[in-house]
């Protein structure tokens, strides 16, 4: 299991998602009004906002949060309060760790991401340490049901994409940054909505971990996850099938 693999690794560690929905609904929230205050407010006008509402929407956010979320961006000051922010450095097992952040209080962001490298065996970097072990990538991101592996393989490359991974979960379509939107859109024509739409970070390699280092490695992702402020985590981890199944059961 590589860590690009961000859906399936969620699956296995995050079994009880519903127990930290709070958590989730907060990020959500955050990455739709900061989605409204840098674009339009029209979902139809501003990608990165469709992509936010669409995210939501797969999580089961409740309607009046969504509209709350986009309220916020013009009728408070919210939204100027939050920053995008990125950390790096390496986690256990010398894994390249990339953690992306919307915060309103940029020491204290820093402090805790630090501190959660810290306390789990890793060292944060610089900006820019670790990022040359990444390719920055648009992902669009569909469930398994969408449809089979050769068949979402041809709607990708119609509608422009570079390369498709599926498996049991879901399909992965990888295209280059600027062509996000129009690969979004030809697939939405093609196979409806899809789960995720967004830049990504897909690792140019791998690093294998053993079981004492991906426990290890799990339980900082988590504290990562656990956050608010952090919105997303991209690492160059690959673990085997059987031994998430061991660390998970």
């Amino acid at each position: 299991m590589a860590g690009h693999s961000q859906f399936k690794n969620i699956m296995y560690r995050k079994g009880g998602q519903d127990a930290k929905r709070a958590k989730l609904f907060t990020k959500l929230a955050r990455e739709i009004t900061v989605s409204c205050k840098v674009g339009s407010p029209d979902p139809d006008a501003n990608p990165r906002l469709r992509a936010a509402i669409a995210a939501a929407k797969q999580a089961s956010m409740p309607k009046d949060n969504i509209e709350r979320a986009m309220a916020k961006a013009t009728s408070t000051a919210d939204a100027d309060t939050l920053e995008e922010l990125r950390y790096e450095g390496y986690g256990p097992g010398q894994v390249a760790v990339i953690v992306e952040c919307l915060s309103d209080n940029r020491n204290r962001t820093a402090a805790e991401v630090r501190a959660a490298f810290n306390k789990n065996g890793g060292t944060m970097g610089e900006t820019n340490s670790v990022a040359f072990n990444f390719e920055r990538v648009g992902l669009v991101r569909y469930p398994a049901e969408a449809g089979g592996a050769d068949e979402m393989l041809e709607a990708a490359i119609e509608a422009g994409a570079d390369d498709v991974v599926s498996d049991e979960t879901g399909h992965d379509i990888y295209c280059q940054p600027d062509d996000l939107n129009a690969v979004r859109e030809a697939l939405t024509a093609a196979k409806g909505e899809p789960e995720a739409a967004r830049l990504d970070w897909r690792p140019n390699s791998t690093v294998p971990v053993d079981e004492d280092t991906a426990r290890t490695l799990l339980k900082f992702l988590d504290v990562l996850d656990d956050n608010d402020d952090v919105q997303r985590v991209a690492a160059n981890y690959e673990i085997a099938d059987e031994v998430m199944e061991k660390l998970s059961a």
